[in-house]
C-alpha cells in the first residue's frame, strides 16, 4: 500500500463500494451543508466527491480548510444518494475518517474550480495555479500525447532520434538571434539555434540515413496568436537520398495519423493531400497558407476589362495593373449596406475599393450599370454565375494587393458562416520563387530558404532570370496554419555558392557564416532533403484554441516575459566583469 493513496481520485466506482481506501490531492470544492460538508478532491486523473458530516471532529478541521489545500483521506466508499452521470466516479464518494493536511493554501488570486475574468498577466504569474484548471491540464496532456505519437510514427519509418547542439553560431536564416556571451572567449558569441538546419544536414554528410528529433528552436520575434515570442518546438526531419515526394509520404502518414488520431469528432482530408503551387495559391486565394475550408476562390480576370464600361477598371487595366474577382453563391438580395461595407474596409486597406455585380430578384446590381447587355453576360458565363449570386471584384498589383485579396476572401467566408468549423483541410504548397525582390531596394534577396536546390540547379542560376528560379520548397497547411516548411536541400559547393552569390553574398561570406555546411559538403555529401513541423502549432489546431500560450506549460507573456520566474531580469555586476560586458541602455 502506498503511503499517501491507495487510488486516484479519478478511479473509484461502484465495485469498489465498501472498500477502506486513501486518497490525496487538492481541495476542488467544498459545500457546507450545515450537518454535512462535502468536498471535491482532485488529483491529475479525476475528481471524487467526500463527505463528512457535523458529528465528525474532522468537520471543524475541513470547514476552515481553504480550496486548493492539498490533503489526504481515508474513509469507505459509499453509493451517492444523488448520482453524478457527469462524472466518472458520480456513482460513490468516500465516507471521510481520516484526514491528513499536507500543504495549506493562501486565498487565491483566481478561481481555479471555475473560469474567471483573471487578466491573464494574473494568470501567467501564477501558472502553476493555472495549469491546475481542467482545460488547460487537459490540454498539456494531450501535448504529450501528440509528441509521443510523433516519435513512435517516425521510429516506425526508421527514423532515429539525434539532438543537435544548442550552443552554436549565428546565421543569416531570417530572424533575430537570442545571443550568448562566452566567458572563455571574451567578446565572442554563442547564438541559440533558430532551427537545427546545418546540424541534421551534417547528420546526413555523416551517414545517418533518417534523422528526427523533437527540436527546441529559438527566435527573438514579435508574438503573434499562433506565435510564441522566444522559444517554440518542431518535429524536426531529414533523410538521404530523397526526393521531394519521399518527403511529402513521410508526413502525409505521420501527420495523417495524428490528425486522424486526435481530431476529436472533426472530419479530416486523407492522404495524398492536394499541391498548389505558390504563384497558384497566391492568385486563387490571395495567400500562400490559404483556409480550404472556405470555399470562396479568386479568379483572375483583367481580360474581362479595358472596353468594359466601368471606366476605372478600363484604365487599370489598360495600365497594366490585375483584377480579380470572386463569385459568391446567394447572396445578390443582400442590402446595399453588404456590399458598401466591403468597399469601406478594402478603403480602410489603402486597395481602392470593392466593385460587384449582383443578379438579384430585383434585376442586375452594381456596375452593372454601366455596361451592356452584351459584357454583363460574358462576365456572368465566365465566373458561372446563376441568378441570385454575386461577383466582388478588386484591382491592383503586387504582394500588398494579393494578400489583401485573400484577407477579403477569409473576411466573407467569415462573415457569411461559409467556413466548416468542424474539418481539417489540408494541402501541400510547393514550387515556391528561390528569390524575391525587396519592394524598397530593388536587391534580389532570398524569400523561403537558401538551402534548397534550385529546380533546374546551375543551369537555372546561371540562365534565368532569377526571380523566375523555382526552390525545391514546401509547406504544408492546415486551416490557413503553415503547420511545416521544409525542402529538398542544395548539397553542391558550387551552386551553394552561386546562389549566394545572386543574393549578394561572395565566397568569404558563406566560408564564414556557412564553413562547417559548405567543407562538409566538398568531401562527398547525399541528396538531402527534409521538413519540420510546429509542434505548439499543431496542439493549438488540434485543440482549437485560439491563443498559442494555451497549449504550451510555461509560456512567456507578449513581451516575451516568464513572470512567475521573473526572466528576463538584470546581471549582477560580477556576471557582467566575468562575461567582459558593459551595459550602455
Amino acid at each position: 500500500m502506498q503511503t499517501y493513496r491507495t487510488h486516484t481520485c479519478g478511479e473509484l466506482r461502484a465495485s469498489d463500494v465498501n472498500k477502506e481506501v486513501k486518497l490525496a490531492g487538492w481541495i476542488h470544492r467544498k459545500r457546507n451543508l450545515g450537518n454535512l460538508c462535502f468536498v471535491d478532491l482532485r488529483d491529475h486523473y479525476g475528481i471524487t466527491q467526500c463527505v463528512v458530516d457535523s458529528d465528525s471532529d474532522l468537520f471543524a478541521k475541513i470547514e476552515n480548510l481553504r480550496p486548493e489545500s492539498v490533503i489526504g483521506i481515508s474513509g469507505k466508499v459509499v453509493m451517492r444518494e444523488s448520482i453524478n452521470k457527469n462524472m466518472p466516479t458520480g456513482d460513490i464518494e468516500i465516507k471521510i475518517t481520516g484526514l491528513e493536511v499536507h500543504s495549506e493554501a493562501e486565498v487565491l488570486p483566481f478561481q481555479v474550480a471555475m473560469e474567471d475574468d483573471a487578466p491573464e498577466e494574473i494568470r501567467l504569474k501564477y501558472r502553476f495555479l493555472d495549469l491546475r484548471k481542467e482545460r488547460i491540464h487537459k490540454n498539456i496532456m494531450l501535448r504529450s500525447a501528440v509528441i509521443q505519437r510523433s516519435r513512435e510514427l517516425m521510429r516506425e519509418q526508421g527514423f532515429t532520434e539525434f539532438q543537435t547542439p544548442i550552443l552554436t553560431a549565428s546565421s543569416p536564416e531570417g530572424a533575430r538571434d537570442f545571443l550568448v556571451p562566452s566567458r572563455l572567449n571574451p567578446g565572442k558569441f554563442y547564438a541559440l539555434p533558430q532551427a537545427p538546419q546545418q546540424f541534421k544536414q551534417l547528420l546526413m554528410v555523416s551517414g545517418f540515413d533518417k534523422y528526427f528529433q523533437i527540436a527546441p528552436c529559438f527566435r527573438d520575434e514579435d508574438p503573434r496568436a499562433d506565435r510564441s515570442p522566444g522559444e517554440f518546438y518542431q518535429m524536426d526531419m531529414e533523410m538521404s537520398f530523397a526526393t521531394q515526394e519521399d518527403v511529402f509520404k513521410v508526413i502525409e502518414h505521420t501527420l495523417g495519423t495524428i490528425f486522424n488520431e486526435f481530431a476529436n469528432g472533426k472530419t479530416v482530408d486523407q492522404a495524398p493531400f492536394v499541391h498548389i503551387p505558390f504563384r497558384e495559391a497566391m492568385l486563387r486565394y490571395g495567400s500562400d497558407k490559404p483556409d480550404l475550408r472556405n470555399p470562396l476562390v479568386l479568379q483572375e480576370v483583367t481580360s474581362l476589362f479595358g472596353d468594359s464600361g466601368f471606366g476605372v477598371y478600363d484604365t487599370m487595366a489598360k495600365e497594366g495593373k490585375m483584377i480579380k474577382g470572386m463569385l459568391v453563391k446567394n447572396i445578390a438580395d443582400k442590402p446595399r449596406s453588404f456590399f458598401d461595407k466591403l468597399d469601406s474596409y478594402a478603403k480602410e486597406e489603402n486597395m481602392g475599393g470593392v466593385a460587384y455585380i449582383a443578379w438579384s430578384s430585383a434585376g442586375v446590381k452594381g456596375i452593372s450599370r454601366m455596361m451592356n447587355e452584351a459584357k454583363i453576360a460574358e462576365i456572368k458565363q465566365a465566373f458561372g454565375a446563376d441568378d441570385g449570386d454575386a461577383i466582388l471584384f478588386v484591382a491592383g498589383k503586387g504582394v500588398k494587393f494579393d494578400k489583401f485579396t485573400g484577407r477579403l476572401r477569409n473576411k466573407v467566408g467569415e462573415e457569411l458562416g461559409l467556413i466548416d468549423k468542424n474539418s481539417f483541410k489540408m494541402c501541400w504548397i510547393v514550387d515556391f520563387p528561390f528569390y524575391e525582390e525587396n519592394e524598397e531596394t530593388g536587391a534580389v534577396e532570398f524569400s523561403h530558404n537558401p538551402f534548397s536546390m534550385p529546380q533546374g540547379g546551375m543551369d537555372a542560376l546561371l540562365n534565368k532570370n532569377p526571380l523566375d528560379i523555382l526552390a525545391y520548397q514546401y509547406d504544408f497547411v492546415c486551416n490557413g496554419v503553415e503547420l511545416l516548411s521544409g525542402g529538398v536541400r542544395n548539397h553542391a559547393p558550387e551552386i551553394m555558392y552561386k546562389v549566394f552569390e545572386i543574393a549578394g553574398y561572395d565566397h568569404s561570406v558563406v566560408d564564414a557564416k556557412f564553413g562547417g555546411m559548405i567543407n562538409a559538403f566538398k568531401f562527398g555529401a547525399p541528396p538531402h532533403a527534409g521538413s519540420a513541423y510546429g509542434m505548439d502549432r499543431l496542439v493549438m489546431l488540434l485543440l482549437d484554441e485560439e491563443i498559442i500560450r494555451d497549449v504550451i506549460a510555461f509560456p512567456l507573456n507578449g513581451k516575451a516575459q516568464d513572470l512567475m520566474m521573473q526572466a528576463p531580469n538584470e546581471a549582477t555586476e560580477k556576471q557582467l566583469k566575468e562575461l567582459h560586458i558593459k551595459l550602455d541602455v
